[in-house]
């Protein structure tokens, strides 16, 4: 990545939060003029996804490097493997990721730490007051406007920022790839703030991390994520609709009470395999060839 200017890990970071903050005030004050609008919540989200995410990233790496997209890992095409490799891992990972969002549901603290605790029960039932009204859909119309906000715009503002942005930043230091990998994807869950899905959020940030730094392509994660938030409004609608049971597909993996969660160690087991092979694919048997060549 070649650098316009030689700023220091530290005021690169300073930056890219700076620009994130004013990002998240002017979708703050945009999503309030528009938040009574019969779909006021898809606004608002576009507009958070816009501001607070696409514009502050594309700035920071267009400061930082001569050639921003370049820098991104935005001007490639996906291969034909990679986008395999996404389907498989969000089929064989189900069972584990719904036991880990299982457990993490679960969580307890301490008896002297009610208070945080507290907040964050408040914090997490108003996120999911508003992930009930965004998936309460029952038109074609609401479906794919849906997808477009909740898959695709997320998907595409997210990864930009997170990855394209962040990582890529953080890569361009002394260091190390997985820790680099690692705090992207708690700052990635953290943002959120719903700490009851914190861990397999955070899980999810690693495998995104982990796409990009091995394909070197942004639209591999981008294309994961936005397969990962469409399916839940797809079944979401089609629950909606009647057609399959509420909360489809959430109890794969979760045992009955008192039995072993089989299916989800060995769906963690077979993920852990393929990303071990997607490893294996991208960064070795790939950048062998370009050596050859």
């Amino acid at each position: 990545m070649e650098k316009k200017t030689n700023f220091s890990l530290s005021s690169r970071l300073l930056i890219i939060m700076f620009l994130l903050g004013v990002g998240f005030v002017i979708a703050a004050v945009s999503s309030a003029l528009v938040i009574m609008w019969q779909h006021g919540l898809l606004a608002g989200l576009t507009l958070q996804a816009v501001f607070a995410f696409i514009l502050p990233a594309v700035a920071a790496m267009a400061i930082f490097y001569r050639r921003p997209f370049h820098a991104m890992a935005l001007d490639c095409a996906p291969s034909w493997m990679s986008l395999l490799v996404v389907v498989l891992f969000y089929i064989v990972s189900l069972p584990a990721m719904n036991w880990l969002v299982s457990a993490n549901e679960a969580m307890t603290l301490p008896s002297w730490m009610s208070g945080i605790e507290q907040w964050m029960r408040i914090a997490e039932d108003s996120a999911a007051d508003s992930t009930r009204q965004l998936l309460d859909i029952h038109s074609i119309g609401q479906l794919l406007l849906t997808i477009f906000v909740v898959g695709l715009m997320a998907g595409v503002s997210e990864e930009m920022f997170f990855r394209g942005a962040l990582l890529r930043t953080m890569q361009d230091s002394r260091m190390g790839t997985h820790a680099v990998v690692w705090i992207v994807a708690i700052i990635f869950s953290a943002i959120h703030l719903q700490f009851y899905g914190f861990i397999p959020r955070m899980v999810l940030g690693l495998w995104l991390g982990y796409l990009l730094v091995w394909t070197r392509c942004l639209w591999v994660p981008i294309i994961a994520h936005t397969l990962n938030n469409s399916t839940v409004v797809v079944f979401s609608f089609l629950a909606n609709k009647g057609i399959v049971p509420e909360s489809y597909g959430d109890d794969l993996g979760l045992p009955a009470d008192g039995g072993f969660p089989w299916l989800a160690i060995l769906s963690f087991a077979a993920s852990i395999a393929l990303a071990v092979w997607t490893y294996y694919h991208f960064c070795v048997k790939e950048r062998r060839k370009e050596k050859i060549i």
